[in-house]
């Protein structure tokens, strides 16, 4: 986004294992703006990572099957991944944490070597989202023995959302918050909206992107890109990624290399463009049947759009 040429002021730092950048439409709000997403994003690092051993999240995964108490952003965060997995019948799944650890996913991506031995890939069904039991008015939870939850097919977009919403109620701004490709916006925006480039890897300091970019404006809600062209990493040969299709625990195969997806929140932008990657050949009819404006890449490059998502020469 060229923010300042519009007026618009940004500011960029690293968080949750990605890029995280704010903008506002009022420059001299900018400090602020940013102080309200970091407080944001710390909170849910601290208590949704996997990665971090002191999370709430990892005390959970290391309960062996007993009752465990969190916190009410915790609990948030679990509603909302149920809920997602619900919606997308199971496409996206909280339970997929051990198949990415078998896989060598188990730790900051920045630290996941790019190469290593190889790994025996197993067809292993996820355990199931529908085994997580979340005790809302206790704020409690248990999940069974040896579940590994991974929770990144949705707590960044609800950071995000989260995120923007407490930037702009305290700035009185329109914001824009960008975590790897998972945007949100809230407040006013800019007269001709957001300008949002979309292309192939939503978080360009994870791997290069050489695929079809396009840019498009978005007023509100929020946008997700999910890609198998970022986060992957070799393992005796074998390319793998980080779109696990929780049916077989592998990652998802082609046919698509990147769908991003706008909706009214970035939580359901990001569960929806995830379970587009899972459900492969069935992606267009499923984003359609939830009237959902998407963009897919296909893995020759071929771009789809549907749901009203602009054309290339549209949007240009």
């Amino acid at each position: 986004m060229a923010a300042r040429g519009l007026g618009l002021a940004v500011a960029h730092w690293r968080a949750l294992g990605t890029s995280a950048q704010v903008v506002v439409t009022q420059p001299d709000a900018l400090p602020a703006a940013r102080a309200e997403v970091e407080q944001v994003l710390a909170a849910i690092d601290l208590a949704a990572s996997r990665f971090r051993a002191d999370s709430e999240l990892s005390r959970l995964n290391t309960a062996a099957g007993a009752w465990v108490e969190i916190s009410p952003l915790l609990c948030e965060a679990l509603r909302v991944a149920v809920d997602a997995a619900r919606w997308t019948d199971g496409k996206v799944d909280p339970t997929v944490g051990a198949a990415l650890i078998r896989l060598g996913y188990d730790r900051t991506f920045r630290l996941v070597p790019a190469e290593g031995p190889a790994v025996h890939l197993v067809v292993q069904r996820a355990v199931g989202w529908q085994h997580v039991e979340l005790d809302e008015a206790a704020s409690r939870v248990r999940v069974p023995a040896e579940t590994v939850l991974d929770l990144g097919a949705t707590a960044k977009g609800l950071a995000a959302d989260r995120a923007a919403a407490a930037a702009a109620a305290a700035t009185g701004c329109g914001v824009l918050v960008n975590l790897g490709g998972d945007i949100a916006v809230a407040g006013a925006s800019p007269e001709d909206g957001w300008p949002v480039a979309v292309s192939d890897v939503a978080d360009p300091d994870i791997v290069d992107d050489d695929g079809p970019t396009q840019t498009i404006a978005i007023r509100a809600g929020g946008l997700a890109t999910s890609s198998t062209s970022a986060r992957r990493w070799q393992r005796g040969g074998s390319l793998l990624h980080h779109i696990i299709d929780p049916r077989s625990g592998l990652p998802t195969p082609p046919p698509w290399r990147t769908v991003s997806v706008a909706a009214t929140t970035c939580v359901l932008a990001n569960a929806a463009s995830t379970a587009a990657v899972v459900a492969g050949d069935d992606a267009t009819s499923w984003l359609a049947r939830h009237d959902l404006a998407a963009r897919l890449v296909r893995t020759d490059g071929t771009v789809v759009t549907l749901g009203g998502w602009p054309s290339a020469e549209e949007a240009s």
